[in-house]
C-alpha cells in the first residue's frame, strides 16, 4: 500500500507506522504528534485496531480501516466519534473488488431467499473469528432480514456450539486450517436447490490495493461509518 501510495499522483505518503521498521514511526500516537496527515489507513491488527481509530479521529484524520476484529458495538462507537469530528471513516472487512461484489450479489440473493449460513476460511494462525469479511457480510444481510429458521439454535440437542456463531442472526462457521489465506462463502438455502456464493483470497496483497485507493480518495467527502466497499462502487 505504502509503494502504491508513492506512485499515485494525488497522493502523498507522509508517514508510516511499524514496530520492525527503523525508519517508521512506533505508534500512530507518535506519528501524528510529527505529522499531519489527512487519511490515516489502518492494516494491523485487532487488538490494536480500535484504539488506532480512536486516535486518529482525535487528532483530525479521516480512517480507512482494513483491519478485522471490530465490533458491530465498535463501529457505532467509532461513528459517534467520526460524527462529533465531521470526519469519516470507511471500513471494509476485505478491500477486494470481488469481495466487494460478494457482499453485493448476497444481499441482494437475501431478498428472495429466506435461508443461509456463512461458512468462513482463514489461516491457522488467525487469532479472530469470525473474519472482518464474513462478520461484515453477515451484519449486511441483517439489514436485509434474519434467515428463516426451523429449529432455532438455542433449541439445538446435543452441543449448541456446533451450530456455529450467531452474528447478526446469521450462523457463522469459522475454519482455521494450513494452506487458507481467507475465504469467505455463504450458501442459501432453497426448496431442492442450493445457491452457493464464494470469494478466496490469495496470498498477496495485490487485491486490495486498487480498493484501498479508492476508500482512500473517497473517505475525505464523509462524515462518520461508511460500512463495506461496495457502497463506493455505485
Amino acid at each position: 500500500m505504502a509503494d502504491a501510495v508513492r506512485l499515485a499522483d494525488d497522493l502523498e505518503l507522509v508517514a508510516g507506522v511499524s514496530r520492525s521498521d527503523p525508519s517508521s514511526f512506533s505508534s500512530v500516537d507518535e506519528a501524528l504528534d510529527v505529522v499531519t496527515a489527512d487519511v490515516l489507513v489502518d492494516y494491523t491488527h485487532a487488538s490494536a485496531v480500535k484504539a488506532n481509530v480512536l486516535t486518529a479521529l482525535d487528532r483530525g484524520a479521516a480512517v480507512v480501516v482494513g483491519s478485522s476484529g471490530l465490533s458491530a458495538a465498535d463501529y457505532t462507537e467509532i461513528d459517534a466519534r467520526a460524527r462529533e469530528r465531521d470526519l469519516g471513516v470507511i471500513a471494509a472487512g476485505n478491500f477486494s473488488l470481488t469481495a466487494a461484489l460478494l457482499l453485493r450479489f448476497a444481499t441482494q440473493a437475501a431478498r428472495h431467499l429466506g435461508t443461509w449460513e456463512v461458512i468462513d476460511y482463514a489461516s491457522f494462525g488467525k487469532p479472530d473469528a469470525p473474519s472482518g469479511t464474513s462478520r461484515e457480510l453477515a451484519e449486511r444481510l441483517e439489514e436485509v432480514r434474519r434467515p428463516d429458521a426451523k429449529v432455532p439454535v438455542e433449541e439445538t440437542l446435543g452441543a449448541r456450539d456446533a451450530r456455529g456463531a450467531t452474528v447478526g442472526g446469521t450462523q457463522v462457521h469459522s475454519l482455521r486450517l494450513p494452506s487458507f489465506s481467507v475465504s469467505t462463502e455463504i450458501v442459501f438455502g432453497g426448496e431442492d436447490e442450493r445457491l452457493s456464493i464464494r470469494h478466496d483470497a490469495g496470498s498477496t496483497a495485490a487485491p486490495y490495493v486498487a480498493g484501498t485507493l479508492l476508500a482512500i480518495r473517497a473517505v475525505t467527502g464523509r462524515i462518520g461509518v461508511t460500512r463495506g466497499l461496495d457502497a463506493l462502487l455505485h
